[in-house]
């Protein structure tokens, strides 16, 4: 994965509802628009980083990128959890992310509970490995300091800024 650290942003829109409701684990979801643009080498699965709601602090976050066997979507989807927690939800949010690194490839499960325990593993995992020193210098990346005064129709993928 040549591509990574990836950079990307874009407005929070409402997902499938599953996040909180299903897994007691809030996800944001990035537009087509953002998933459409990911580079070819980004294949689906389970990254980590950082991620910034409009401008805030800057957070770790586990991303799924993806079909979501489990629910066997038919949209692949981008769903990041920040791994903080916020008080209200942030639809129409910008969120910017950096994606670090790769945990795992997606993959099905024979239940709800064993979906749930691998989730609460993959975070564990990106905690972690977001520790490392040179994980920890792209939370400082200039990506994270540009403003967010621009509108949700100006705001482009990857490293263009």
């Amino acid at each position: 994965m040549r591509s990574l650290p990836y950079f990307c942003r874009g407005q929070v829109i409402r997902g499938f509802g599953r996040g909180s409701k299903d897994l007691g684990i809030p996800t944001a979801n990035f537009p087509e628009s953002v998933v459409d643009n990911l580079p070819a080498d980004i294949s689906t699965g389970i990254y980590y980083g950082w991620a910034r709601v409009n401008n805030g602090d800057i957070h770790k976050m586990v991303m799924s990128i993806g079909w979501n066997p489990y629910y066997k979507n038919t949209k692949k989807s981008m769903e990041t959890h920040v791994i903080q927690a916020f008080k209200e939800d942030f639809y129409g949010k910008v969120l910017s992310v950096a994606l670090v690194g790769y945990i795992r490839p997606e993959r099905g499960f024979k239940s709800l509970d064993e979906l749930i325990a691998a989730i609460h593993s993959d975070i564990e995992e990106a905690e972690a490995k977001l520790d490392l020193p040179e994980h920890l210098k792209l939370k400082e990346h200039h990506f994270f300091k540009t403003s967010m005064s621009t509108t949700a129709s100006q705001i482009l993928n990857g490293h263009r800024l």
